[in-house]
């Protein structure tokens, strides 16, 4: 399938760190083109960070367009994984920018998926204090979320993201093009993210989503669907982020499904599921959360399961020991003076942040998914 249309922009306005969402076919081939009305000027170095997979196909164009408009671009390719997501492929990103001579005015473009965003963006907020980045994704889920916001960085044994810094790119590409060589796995993976957005203020998308029988693939979806998943997951995104840039309050509403759903990765060792799998696990969890304290109706929660039956996303996590999945919450992130922050469900539409549930009460919310 091959989208047409052009969207065009969406603003993440954060002041003088704004930047633009840019959606539409062809991208890739425009990205110079548009570094150059952004300001880079001729001889700019450019680090592009790939991996093998995905600069098969996209890595030689990207760099034609880069190259065309007088910029110096050359490509570094990492293996692909959360596992891969460490602190010593960051090093090897600044080993590189040192080979390469990247300066101040250089900048890094991720592309790939969410881990090599997260990476290439963390390299770039550490590399002489900090330089340009741009984001380039290539998966559904990178797209609708991993690619705008700012947040990069790596995991750390005893968690995910937990080492990381905020570096807002100059600029998001999406080109839906690069989704036709996206494994199927990938593309049910990032409706999790696109689901979560309905549940936490976009009645509208979920809805939209649930009118579709079959969500499985990219062709069962349709192109007039993808557009419209592409374009409100950004809005949404670049609304909550311009509120609420650091994640002070409000942001953390993205983080729907994500408490639960980083215990299933941490706790699987990253390789049994894709990060939007868990996330859509830890949003049923999640909900089973809100029916306990009666947050939400049965109904309600029916409704989120059926339609993440229908992504063809998991609906069971593995059954894990209480006292590690109770570490593995304790050592989130978002933990704050000992109590665990969970995001929950009021309806479709409309989340809550919570940081005085029970342990216990997550606990029987995860085991009641769990097989």
């Amino acid at each position: 399938m091959e989208a047409e249309a052009t969207l065009g922009k969406v603003l993440v306005d954060l002041g003088a760190n704004s930047y633009s969402i840019q959606i539409g076919a062809a991208g890739i081939d425009q990205l110079g083109q548009e570094l150059s009305k952004l300001g880079f000027g001729l001889g700019c170095r450019i680090l592009v960070v790939s991996q093998p997979a995905v600069a098969d196909f996209y890595g030689e164009q990207l760099l034609k367009s880069l190259n065309s408009e007088g910029f110096l671009a050359e490509l570094m390719l990492l293996p692909s994984g959360e596992d891969q997501k460490t602190l010593g492929s960051i090093t090897e990103i600044h080993n590189k920018a040192y080979q390469y001579q990247l300066e101040r005015s250089s900048l890094i473009v991720a592309l790939g998926g969410g881990v090599i965003g997260d990476m290439a963006g963390f390299a770039a907020a550490t590399w002489l204090r900090g330089i340009a980045v741009v984001q380039v994704p290539t998966t559904l889920l990178a797209m609708v979320d991993a690619a705008i916001g700012g947040k990069t960085g790596v995991n750390h044994p005893g968690g995910k993201n937990l080492i990381g810094a905020f570096h807002q790119p100059k600029l998001v590409l999406i080109d839906p093009n690069t989704l036709r060589t996206l494994p199927e796995r990938e593309v049910r993976a990032g409706l999790a993210e696109v689901i979560k957005y309905g549940v936490i203020g976009d009645p509208v998308l979920f809805e939209a989503l649930e009118q579709h029988q079959d969500l499985a693939d990219l062709d069962a979806i349709g192109e007039n669907l993808l557009l419209l998943i592409l374009k409100r997951s950004a809005s949404a995104k670049a609304r909550v982020v311009a509120a609420d840039e650091r994640e002070g309050n409000l942001r953390a509403i993205l983080n729907y499904g994500h408490t639960l759903g980083h215990v299933v990765e941490t706790l699987t060792g990253y390789e049994k599921f894709l990060h939007g799998e868990a996330v859509a696990l830890g949003m049923l969890a999640a909900g089973e959360l809100s029916l306990q304290l009666d947050l939400w109706t049965a109904s309600d929660q029916e409704r989120q399961r059926s339609l993440i039956e229908r992504c063809g996303l998991p609906l069971q996590a593995p059954r894990f020991d209480n006292e590690d999945v109770r570490n593995c919450l304790l050592r989130d992130k978002k933990v704050s003076a000992g109590r665990v922050r969970f995001v929950l469900p009021n309806s479709i539409g409309a989340v809550e942040i919570r940081n005085d549930v029970p342990l216990e009460m997550a606990l029987m919310a995860l085991q009641s998914i769990s097989s």
